[in-house]
């Protein structure tokens, strides 16, 4: 059977687990749905209760129901590329590839309709009060006085977005931010803010969580370092990331969370406080995890490699995840 992985050309991370299940002799095949109608074509037939479907990529034709597993890494807008694209042509593009896979008993990392849901910050937030892990005082609002109210309540604020990415194209990273503490918060009522209490760290937390395996990260807070730098993605370090013990009340809480959020992968960036609290920050379903393996060494392509590359219907394998229905 054969592992299907939804990315673009340039997704060096996805290089890694691809050069894990060549050396393990699994079929793997990876298409962008940007290339769809152009290097990428499909088929499905719905026929007395039956349904068939296919793929072609580069030429190679791949049964749908020969597929072991999905994982959706970071696949481009369906048709983006078409020699006519269009937002109707993307729209019928990606219901139909979309839709034909859901068909599939193939199991996802993650699934489409979990991940779509885990994007929301907001969520994300409420799910890990839930699920017992530590989440630092947070308003999201348009009410300015709400905000100046809650700025006199934690004095020590962060602003950062509630989407993520600004849309620029590329998608341009907007960083967390440190709030003055004259700030004027009229400009709230333009569109909602999330302000959060700034966690004093003495260190940036980064867990990989693949299935039921955990591979977590750390990266010193340097000495010297300037307190306003609080975006671990745009501060200045030497540190590299090293590899730490998941403390066993974390542990359980980010098995939880992910049981919760239905995803077989999770991205958790976690700010380590002077007491060794884990303060949750955000779990990001596709995250970046290269630059953790280069650093510490951890098996983390491998692990996903191995979560792909196991049957369906093997729940003993590690991280035989809840998949939602179709």
């Amino acid at each position: 059977m054969t592992v299907l992985i939804l990315t673009s050309e340039e997704d060096v991370t996805a290089d890694m687990v691809v050069l894990r299940l060549h050396e393990a002799g699994v079929p793997v095949v990876r298409l962008d749905p940007a290339d769809l109608t152009t290097g990428v074509a499909l088929s499905g037939e719905y026929v007395r209760g039956v349904c068939h479907g296919h793929l072609s990529v580069a030429g190679r034709l791949v049964s749908m129901s020969g597929l072991r597993s999905v994982w959706v890494r970071r696949p481009g807008l369906a048709a983006a590329r078409a020699s006519q694209p269009s937002a109707w042509l993307t729209e019928e593009a990606s219901q139909a590839l979309y839709g034909m896979l859901r068909c599939t008993e193939a199991r996802w990392m993650n699934h489409p309709d979990a991940a779509r849901r885990a994007r929301h910050k907001p969520w994300q937030l409420g799910l890990a009060q839930r699920s017992g892990l530590p989440v630092p005082a947070t308003l999201i609002t348009t009410f300015p006085q709400a905000a100046r109210e809650f700025s006199e309540r934690f004095p020590d604020l962060v602003v950062k977005p509630v989407s993520g990415a600004h849309p620029k194209e590329p998608p341009r990273a907007v960083p967390t931010s440190r709030v003055a503490p004259d700030t004027d918060f009229s400009a709230v009522a333009f569109g909602p803010t999330l302000l959060q209490r700034r966690v004093p760290k003495r260190a940036d937390i980064r867990l990989t969580a693949v299935g039921g395996r955990l591979f977590a990260a750390r990266k010193a807070i340097e000495p010297d370092a300037d307190p306003d730098d609080v975006d671990v993605r745009f501060a200045p370090s030497l540190s590299p990331w090293s590899a730490v013990e998941v403390p066993p009340r974390v542990a359980t809480a980010v098995h939880a969370y992910l049981s919760g959020a239905e995803l077989a992968y999770g991205a958790f960036d976690f700010a380590e406080d002077a007491d060794g609290i884990w303060w949750f920050l955000e779990c990001n379903q596709s995250g970046q995890f290269g630059f953790v393996e280069m650093d510490t060494g951890q098996p983390i392509a491998r692990a996903i490699a191995q979560w792909l590359a196991s049957a369906p219907d093997d729940t003993s394998s590690a991280g035989a995840g809840p998949r939602p229905a179709p």
